[in-house]
């Protein structure tokens, strides 16, 4: 009788550590969205597959970037991301820094900035700086998925002193 008590004793401990939920690592969760991100800017710049890069978003996303009407679901997001891809002389890059999870780690925004080149009123290409804040979800498959993505445009320099 006191071999089995001794036994349950030791491994009741194991059972209950093995069973629990494993920590959070927000350092390595922090490399591999900053690496997701980079991968999604990559291949915005690039411009080639429209599916690659909208596969980036939630179905549920939300868009909202400036001087455009808010953009949400992943059939509207493409549907603006083809029109970009097709713009003459559109170019988008972006560097996200920082990462801020959620204390389940399910959530986490970054902020970034942009470098966003298309054609301007008169046709000439013009480049504005944009700043932005995205957030991003754990999906079910283990991935990270941006569903808020929203930028403005960053303020012309100030006075100098």
């Amino acid at each position: 009788m006191l071999i089995p008590c001794r036994y349950f004793l030791f491994v009741l401990p194991f059972l209950v550590f093995s069973c629990s939920k494993r920590g959070f690592d927000s350092a390595a969760e922090q490399a591999k969205l900053l690496r997701r991100d980079a991968e999604w800017a990559d291949l915005a710049t690039a411009g080639k597959d429209v599916d690659k890069i909208v596969s980036y978003w939630s179905d549920d996303a939300v868009v909202i970037f400036p001087g455009q009407p808010v953009t949400e679901g992943k059939q509207a997001i493409r549907a603006y991301v083809e029109a970009s891809l097709k713009t003459p002389g559109f170019k988008i890059h972006w560097v996200s820094e920082k990462p801020v999870f959620s204390p389940d780690g399910k959530l986490a925004y970054v902020r970034g900035t942009d470098d966003l080149t298309m054609p301007g009123p008169n046709g000439t290409l013009i480049t504005t700086h944009l700043r932005g804040v995205a957030v991003w979800r754990m999906d079910p498959d283990g991935e990270w998925r941006c569903v808020v993505d929203i930028s403005n445009e960053e303020p012309p320099p100030g006075p100098k002193s």
